[in-house]
């Protein structure tokens, strides 16, 4: 006779039996959706020829996407070191791509962040093609639908390998921190296996949503300490200029920095006045502490203008009690702050950091950056006034340095985090706001994005803010949103 089961062994047994059986793993494949007939059109590819070899516009993507998604109106946008390539890549996607109405952007395009998405749905686009720059605006959030063309350039990378290894040992170097552009970004992937196989250490950071080795001029990653094997590490920075390279080094203000130039075929030691870049916003923000009345540019430029940031400003500073108007400018300029004269004491801007940290002393008023005017709204220490606490518990008596022995109390240092995921409040990451505000209709105009349109933000902000003594200053401020010149003509 059979022993009696356990009760609880029975009700284990009856749960396993109505479980249905795992199913197995989907398998992971990325299939190529580009039709082999697409990519082997002679007649196609003897007119994607007369472009640079070197250069991936990834025409054959362009064109499916538009013969795909039946986009008959096409807008091209360019930063203006590839407009060269415009009419030549407009002709392709009138022949092979049936685009009858091919529209090319002719406004600035410094960054991705200047993606104008909002031109091209005024122009009732089907595609907007953004070349050289990566996905900085997610393209769920923007008004028509984005391809985003990276255009990522081949070099020599033997030659790259050369200057490295002649320069440098594995003996005088812990590890190299490569980074570069965006165009660049695959190169440095090649690289980094090669250089491990000749004894070098390679550090490729990340600072999120951006890709890794990948640099803005106001994002770039921080290298932590304990990533560096050692304090003989350098940057290795791949671009042919410096812009981005800069950003890097404010970033990582102890590394030492080498630029590879990739056309010259050369490495160059660069250096960057840290010292005197953040006395000078020191004294801009010291001066504004003191504003009672302020301005706050929103930019305009593509997608430049962050609503989240300009309502987060404009709940600190009606919280302080201070004054403050809203001005729409699409390129700042000092000739442009100046017509306000002494109306506003000081000036916070939401459009590029770099604008304050570059030329803020061309602007006869305090211009100070999102992160600047958290420091002077005083809701945020300086990096002047970071406390450090020596390891026996004492208070050391350097502030901008260390004897050694001191650890960071409070306060950050300067930051180039602005698009960064995990960047400070004041930063305009899109990804971050994104997952915080989903549902709120203040920060979320079109699709769920933080981003408003130019109507909904002349609509709502300046109106509803501008105090009763500047009444007389909107319209003007109106009218050079269109009228930069300042000639009459928009």
């Amino acid at each position: 006779m059979a022993e009696p089961i356990a009760s609880n062994e029975l009700v284990l047994q009856q749960q396993q039996q109505q479980q249905p059986p795992p199913k197995p793993r989907p398998k992971r494949f990325v299939k190529n959706q580009i039709p082999d007939s697409l990519l082997n059109d002679a007649a196609l590819n003897a007119a994607i020829s007369l472009l640079p070899a070197n250069y991936n516009f990834e025409i054959h993507k362009i064109i499916w996407r538009a013969r795909s998604s039946n986009a008959t109106r096409v807008a091209l946008q360019f930063p203006e070191g590839l407009l060269m390539y415009s009419l030549v890549i407009s002709d392709i996607l009138a022949t092979f791509a049936a685009v009858t109405h091919c529209f090319i952007l002719g406004d600035v395009t410094y960054g991705a962040c200047c993606v104008d998405d909002l031109s091209a749905r005024a122009l009732d686009v089907h595609l907007l093609v953004h070349f050289g720059h990566s996905c900085l605006v997610p393209i769920d959030s923007t008004t028509v639908p984005v391809l985003y063309i990276f255009v990522e350039i081949a070099i020599n990378t033997r030659k790259l390998l050369h200057e490295l290894n002649f320069n440098f040992s594995p003996d005088q170097i812990s590890n190299f921190v490569m980074a570069g552009t965006i165009q660049f970004s695959n190169a440095i992937r090649l690289v980094k296996p090669e250089l491990e196989n000749l004894g070098f250490r390679v550090l490729i950071p990340q600072s999120k949503p951006l890709s890794a080795g990948e640099v803005l001029g106001c994002t770039a990653p921080s290298v932590k300490i304990q990533d560096c094997a050692g304090k003989d590490s350098v940057i290795i920075f791949v671009a042919d200029g410096r812009f981005h390279l800069e950003a890097f080094m404010i970033a990582n203000p102890d590394i030492k920095a080498f630029r590879y130039d990739p056309y010259l075929g050369k490495l160059f030691l660069e250096e960057y006045d840290h010292v005197g870049m953040k006395e000078n916003r020191r004294k801009a923000i010291e001066r504004a502490k003191g504003a009672k009345t302020w301005g706050i540019v929103l930019g305009t430029l593509g997608r430049q203008g962050n609503a989240a940031v300009l309502n987060r400003l404009e709940g600190k500073m009606r919280d302080k009690g201070l004054d403050f108007m809203v001005v729409l400018i699409s390129e700042l300029s000092p000739r442009k702050i100046e017509l306000f004269g002494d109306a506003v004491e000081a000036w916070v801007q939401i459009a590029c950091p770099r604008l304050s940290i570059d030329w803020g002393d061309a602007f006869k008023k305090p211009l100070l950056t999102s992160f600047e005017a958290e420091i002077a709204l005083r809701d945020l220490p300086g990096w002047w006034e970071r406390k450090l606490e020596c390891s026996d518990s004492s208070e050391c008596g350097q502030n901008e340095g260390c004897c050694g022995n001191g650890n960071m109390q409070k306060g950050v240092d300067y930051p180039m985090d602005y698009y960064a995921q995990d960047g400070g409040e004041w930063n305009s990451s899109y990804s971050k706001k994104l997952a915080h505000n989903r549902g709120k209709k203040d920060h979320c105009f079109v699709k769920g994005s933080i981003f408003p349109s130019l109507d909904q933000i002349i609509n709502q902000a300046p109106y509803r803010l501008i105090p009763a003594n500047w009444d007389h200053i909107l319209p003007t401020c109106r009218q050079r949103q269109y009228d930069d010149d300042g000639d009459g003509d928009r």
